[in-house]
């Protein structure tokens, strides 16, 4: 029999042993299980499309690798919804090239390809419907021009409306519930453009509002804001590079030679003959020595957006959900008061071009992104055909400015990260 003493050692090892055993086996568990992975999000527009497999074109335009899990839960969302309550269950057939899509999963390591556990989704048709929306009201009430003088303490912002019945200011009113934004130096994108409080808004910016006017046409409730630092250039070109996608001008202002990049978010124009000769003759105004509106320098905005016709260049919130393309106009405004039509409006009217329809030699008219080179810059609207208005314009003058934007309204999009 063994003694009482015996049994207590006995059991006391059995104890280290069945101890040691377990922390054994769970070190070992922990070494065979590996860590779950992150939830990972990626946004994009679809490109293509086969089963469960999909290609997706992300904001920076690179391409993502998608495959639905056969669990994936798939939703559908308006443009403008802010999250996931009013979000309708589709299948995955519903989803189309050109659908705007959020994915919810796992990633690669090198996150250029995901596991999709949740599909969120804004059709194709939708945000069409939802930028032309969007247009309409930035074309009815949108206003532009240069900032002259901001008032933080009375959340103001003055700018000055720039067209050939002259130059008025506007006084702009934001609130707490006022959306404010600034370009990027160098991107046209709005998908770029950031949210940015009042004091961050200052004079020689050009701005861009969408609210309502008051009754004496004097101020504007803005419900959007967005703003930026932008260069009107007038010059002759030097030289083209169409497979690089750059033209180099001759700046007129500072006879320096400068690079432009023309991308595919850069809105290219040739102003026919007869329609140049006829802003010639409107810039010269009714008597000799008229200055020419828009001589305001850097920035006079006459008129609204211009339609930039491209997806990218476009505006969406929270994140560029909608990668709306935009087109605001003339405000309304001179309209209402009796004036001709502005600059920008006439611009508009004109088709698109191509870089490779200019020719050295050939004067042009920029406006691009401020740029963080000094040697080169992102054409944001590009206009061919001005011989006849720089040869108006009065010796040291400022030819008519361009319209800088490239935008749509639209309300916040769902969090991209992730509302659940």
């Amino acid at each position: 029999m063994f003694s009482l003493r015996s049994r207590i050692r006995a059991l006391t090892f059995c104890s280290v042993a069945l101890i040691a055993g377990g922390a054994l086996a769970t070190r070992a568990a922990g070494q065979d299980t590996p860590a779950a992975k992150p939830v990972a999000r990626t946004l994009g527009t679809i490109q293509s499309i086969s089963g469960r497999n999909m290609v997706l074109i992300a904001q920076a335009g690179s391409s993502v690798s998608v495959t639905v899990e056969d669990a994936a839960r798939i939703l559908r969302i308006e443009p403008g919804e802010k999250d996931l309550k009013n979000a309708l269950p589709i299948t995955l057939q519903d989803l189309q090239i050109g659908d705007r899509i959020l994915v919810i999963g796992t990633a690669s390591e090198d996150a250029k390809s995901f596991s999709a556990s949740r599909v969120v989704a804004m059709k194709k048709m939708d945000i069409e419907a939802k930028q032309q929306k969007d247009r309409d009201d930035w074309q009815k009430r949108g206003v532009g021009g240069l900032v002259t003088a901001t008032d933080k303490a009375a959340g103001t912002v003055t700018i000055s409306i720039t067209s050939f019945a002259g130059t008025k200011p506007l006084v702009i009113q934001a609130s707490k519930d006022t959306v404010l934004r600034r370009y990027a130096p160098d991107s046209v994108k709005f998908d770029d453009a950031k949210q940015v409080t009042l004091d961050q808004i200052k004079p020689g910016d050009q701005l861009r509002a969408r609210g309502t006017r008051s009754e004496d046409g004097a101020s504007l409730a803005a419900e959007e804001i967005v703003g930026g630092s932008f260069r009107n250039i007038a010059g002759t070109v030097a030289a083209i590079d169409t497979a690089a996608g750059t033209m180099t001008v001759m700046d007129l202002a500072t006879k320096n030679l400068l690079t432009v990049k023309v991308t595919a978010d850069s809105e290219v124009r040739k102003l026919p003959l007869m329609m140049a000769q006829g802003i010639a003759a409107r810039l010269k105004g009714p008597a000799a020595g008229t200055p020419a509106p828009g001589a305001q320098g850097q920035g006079g905005i006459a008129g609204g957006a211009s339609a930039a016709g491209n997806s990218q260049a476009g505006q969406s919130s929270a994140g560029g959900w909608t990668g709306q393309s935009g087109s605001g106009g003339a405000g309304g405004q001179q309209r209402r008061g009796g004036g001709a039509a502005g600059f920008q409006q006439m611009v508009d009217r004109v088709p698109p071009s191509k870089l490779t329809d200019f020719q050295k030699g050939d004067a042009v008219m920029i406006v691009s992104t401020e740029g963080t080179d000094s040697g080169a810059v992102t054409a944001i609207t590009l206009l061919g055909g001005v011989e006849p208005i720089l040869a108006a314009t009065p010796k040291g003058g400022q030819p008519m400015a361009l319209s800088p934007w490239s935008l749509g309204g639209g309300g916040e999009g769902i969090d991209a990260g992730g509302n659940q």
